[in-house]
């Protein structure tokens, strides 16, 4: 088999923060060649950089068994689906004033770094759907996570008129293709939580629709029970924040608060983060600081690759793939 990128780092990629994205990459093959099962957390604006242009065949050759990520990520994506063409590139985002930053948003561009999302073609061709579907099951007395509402959104096919890249580079379109568990903690957050959030101020839909996400603690619990045996569960985080703080929180709830015995640690442990290592910073604590929170072993692999993730994480995947 034909390896190219693997081959180029592994020749190139000898010290420091590159040696630890070789070394976390064999660690993470080895993991899946063991039986073990991994869940990649989703922090930033990764949507937004395209990241499903390769998270989505990670997710279509099973090399990734569950996604936690922010409610942006998990919009974000759909968005860049159904309005790409649209989307606004500012390299020189540096040099903006704020007079040129309000210019953007009179002009309906929300700014992520250099990137700008198109409000009307991407939030709101987004919204009429999702509003669809809420009153659907508000309708039948129904409740779903938020990623099951977008998952029907997509599995319906009503997107595809508006579809400005192909469908395989979507993550979200490979994960509801195959039903992946996703964990959206602090989806309220989001644009399209926002939106739920103003209906239900509206009066035009009940709070308990959309399920919250002490529901998806719960179901992120009954998930690790079925799929912890065995080489266990791995933790691959891409950048900080919520979508990696709340998953991983799971095993010391289960053992301290539960009070369940023989529940294993996560047994694989990446992160990828520009956050250097800070007082009191989550995304920038050491992984060892995990271990005494009961979340890590003192044998659990543990890698940090202190970079930017838009140009760690498409190489990591690549090698996965490629092995």
């Amino acid at each position: 088999m034909n390896k190219p990128i693997s081959e180029f780092i592994e020749k190139y990629y000898l010290h420091f923060n590159a040696a630890a994205l070789v070394d976390a990459s064999k660690g993470y093959v080895a993991h899946l060649k063991d039986g073990g099962k991994m869940l990649i957390s989703l922090g930033g604006a990764m949507s937004t950089a395209e990241l499903g242009k390769i998270l989505a065949e990670m997710i279509r050759q099973d090399k990734v068994q569950i996604i936690s990520c922010t409610g942006a990520n998990l919009e974000e994506d759909v968005m860049n689906l159904v309005a790409h063409s649209h989307y606004k590139r500012v390299p020189n985002y540096r040099d903006l004033t704020p007079e040129q930053e309000r210019e953007l948003l009179d002009n309906h561009y929300n700014r992520v770094t250099d990137t700008c999302i198109p409000e009307e073609e991407a939030f709101r061709r987004l919204q009429k759907h999702l509003e669809d579907v809420w009153h659907a099951a508000e309708a039948k007395g129904e409740r779903y996570f938020p990623h099951e509402f977008l998952y029907q959104v997509i599995n319906s096919g009503v997107l595809e008129q508006y579809y400005e890249i192909d469908p395989k580079d979507s993550w979200m379109v490979a994960a509801a293709e195959k039903n992946l568990p996703i964990i959206c903690p602090g989806w309220e957050d989001s644009t399209t939580g926002n939106i739920f959030a103003s209906n239900v101020i509206k009066g035009n839909l009940n709070v308990h629709t959309v399920k919250n996400g002490t529901e998806y603690m719960i179901y992120l619990t009954e998930w690790y029970r079925a799929n912890s045996h065995g080489k266990g569960v791995g933790f691959f985080q891409i950048g900080g924040g919520i979508s990696g703080d709340f998953p991983i929180c799971v095993v010391p709830m289960m053992y301290q608060d539960l009070e369940w015995e023989d529940v294993p640690f996560w047994s694989y442990f990446c992160q990828i983060s520009d956050s250097t290592t800070s007082y009191g910073s989550y995304s920038g604590a050491v992984p060892n600081e995990k271990i005494t929170w009961g979340k890590l072993d003192i044998d659990t692999p543990k890698f940090v690759v202190e970079s930017d993730a838009t140009i760690c994480a498409p190489l990591m995947f690549t090698y996965v793939l490629e092995n």
